[in-house]
């Protein structure tokens, strides 16, 4: 699976621990950025990675910021992309079982090494569950067209 990272500079270390953790789990990580702690602005990261993630280019995407808040809004306005905060594993479980969410973010202010760790851990080890959360799904998809 071919993973797109993003980051701003508060995100920046978390970032790196995160993909060389999944590289060893047998990932594909593409780093679309920063690649520094010099100060940025998360937007353009969020938009990129979910534009990455939006086209193909990238499987699924993660994000991170000082809270994963604001990187996660700017993925969001990209037509395609369901991203989703979390700062334990349970909501990494349930965004993707019930929401098809297609990028994790997480805020490296919120959340510690171990936990961020195990928060992708289960975002990647889970699948869509459909059914009943298919028509949901299709219901958010339709409001992004709608608009």
């Amino acid at each position: 699976m071919r993973v797109g990272f993003g980051s701003d500079h508060a995100g920046f270390f978390l970032k790196e621990i995160l993909k060389k953790h999944l590289e060893e789990k047998g990932f594909e990580c593409v780093d679309y950025g920063t690649y520094s702690e010099d100060r940025v602005d998360y937007p353009d990261y969020g938009k990129l990675v979910g534009e990455k993630v939006a086209s193909g280019e990238v499987d699924k995407g993660v994000l991170i910021c000082g809270t994963g808040i604001g990187i996660s809004i700017s993925a969001n306005k990209v037509k395609g992309v369901r991203a989703a905060v979390c700062s334990e594993p349970y909501s990494a479980k349930m965004t993707v079982r019930h929401n098809d969410a297609n990028i994790i973010a997480m805020g490296a202010r919120v959340v510690g090494e171990d936990v961020a760790k195990m928060i992708v851990d289960t975002f990647f080890s889970e699948e869509f569950e459909g059914g009943r959360h298919l028509d949901r799904v299709n219901k958010m998809m339709k409001i992004e067209e709608e608009n």
